[in-house]
């Protein structure tokens, strides 16, 4: 059985909306290949979108678009008031019905409804299954980029549902809280997979890699999968849960699950991640 979630649609109930007024499509894809020294590049998928995306889908660039461009570290979240700017103007406003979509994993669909959350936008979902599940049903696609009008949008923020290094290392050893990291279990061991620095995970932390939590398919899974996988780890629904990864994108799909579909409510993705803790000595790491 699916999973259900109102901030999830499904591919047969997004056929039926397109071209709906209200409705703005994006296709929010990034890819991250390995380079020669053993770290990601990330890459636009823009160039992919051009060679076919849902129909009346526009495309958001995450890097180019809707990342702090003076910041050193990649994907760092924008002023609030500046990123509620650049969703208007991509055509995100009061009125508006979002629906969010990526190619090869949904972790950027859900970096980018985290993004609109923390702006104050709640009128968004994600596509379940993304343009994978959308393709493998031989639904149309169209080469032609759509542009959205600019909206109208006000910032209604909820700052707190990102937080930096110190609160992280603050919640070390907090009975009340749970820091979470959506990266693999090789990584968070130690053991393997791509490090963004030393190798290991923040002293303290739990593991639910973000890509366990959907199938090959890349649609979520069943909801009693996602809430044995979050009980598993002591994620009860009273405990404040600080999830990271490696850049703050993988940790939006897990804070995705436990807000949107397992009813929590105080949630946090910390947005530089092991990009950033790894690579500073004083902070605290484990590994095995």
């Amino acid at each position: 059985m699916a999973a259900h979630s109102a901030a999830l649609i499904s591919t047969n109930d997004l056929v039926r909306r397109l071209g709906a007024p209200a409705l703005r499509l994006f296709d929010c894809t990034t890819y991250l290949k390995p380079g020669p020294d053993g770290r990601y590049i990330a890459e636009s998928g823009r160039a992919n979108y051009d060679k076919g995306h849902i129909p009346g889908a526009a495309f958001l660039d995450l890097q180019a678009d809707l990342s702090d461009r003076n910041a050193k570290l990649r994907f760092t979240l924008p002023p609030l008031e500046e990123l509620t700017k650049a969703f208007a103007a991509k055509g995100v406003g009061h009125g508006t019905s979002v629906v969010l979509y990526s190619h090869a994993s949904p972790v950027w669909a859900s970096r980018i409804w985290w993004m609109l959350r923390a702006i104050g936008f709640d009128d968004a979902v994600l596509l379940d299954g993304g343009l994978d599940k959308w393709k493998a049903e031989n639904r149309p696609l169209e080469t032609e980029a759509t542009v959205h009008p600019p909206a109208t949008l006000t910032l209604r923020g909820r700052p707190e549902i990102f937080v930096d290094k110190a609160a992280l290392k603050g919640a070390i050893g907090q009975a009340g809280t749970l820091t979470l990291n959506a990266l693999s279990h090789d990584q968070h061991k130690g053991t393997g997979g791509v490090t963004y620095g030393r190798a290991g995970r923040v002293a303290g932390s739990s593991c639910v890699p973000a890509a366990s939590l959907f199938g090959p398919d890349k649609a979520l899974k069943p909801i009693a999968d996602l809430r044995a996988a979050f009980d598993g780890v002591g994620a009860a629904p009273d405990k404040r849960v600080l999830v990271y990864c490696g850049g703050g994108i993988a940790a939006t799909l897990d804070a995705f699950v436990l807000t949107a579909m397992l009813g929590h409510r105080n949630v946090s993705v910390y947005d530089n991640s092991m990009q950033e803790w790894a690579n500073d000595p004083s902070l605290p790491m484990e590994t095995g």
